[in-house]
């Protein structure tokens, strides 16, 4: 069976998005590619665009599920957490008024299925996603790749819960 995820890595300036087909563990790439806001927009002002374009990439692909990253807040940079709170409540909203199922992965969680370690780098990510899908170049930016990550994971967690849900 078939199954199609959307993985998202939420930002205020740019928010990469992937839609992979899952297909007996196999995964290939439908779409991917960053939505751009201007900085130089109000808070406010960003958020319209972000609900449109993501808005329009789930009703064109109808994925069965969409993996979103969950918010990290280093002790540093509390507001950076706060701000991209915005963004992923936007794309949630936007799911949610879609009736899709969402599912969330921490950062850490991500970079350890996809390289082994939790504290991988963005390079480390970029070098692991053009393996796994035979990319010609590393994804960029390196929002393409995390959303390629993300949606990875999902898929192979959706891959898993298929198998042990079908009759043998």
């Amino acid at each position: 069976m078939s199954i199609v995820v959307c993985g998202i890595d939420p930002g205020l300036a740019r928010t990469g998005y992937a839609v992979l087909r899952v297909e007996g563990g196999n995964h290939s790439i439908l779409e991917a590619g960053v939505f751009r806001l201007n900085d130089d927009d109000p808070l406010e002002e960003r958020l319209v665009p972000l609900d449109h374009d993501v808005t329009a990439i789930l009703t064109e692909h109808g994925p069965t599920v969409v993996a979103v990253e969950e918010l990290y807040s280093h002790y540093k940079h509390p507001k950076t957490a706060v701000l991209m709170g915005h963004a992923r409540g936007v794309i949630l909203l936007a799911a949610a008024k879609l009736g899709l199922r969402i599912q969330s992965y921490s950062p850490t969680q991500i970079k350890r299925f996809v390289t082994g370690n939790g504290l991988a780098t963005k390079l480390q990510i970029q070098q692991a996603i053009q393996k796994v899908f035979h990319l010609p170049a590393l994804p960029e930016p390196p929002d393409v790749a995390d959303a390629l990550a993300i949606a990875f994971c999902c898929g192979n967690d959706e891959s898993r819960r298929e198998m042990a849900e079908s009759p043998r």
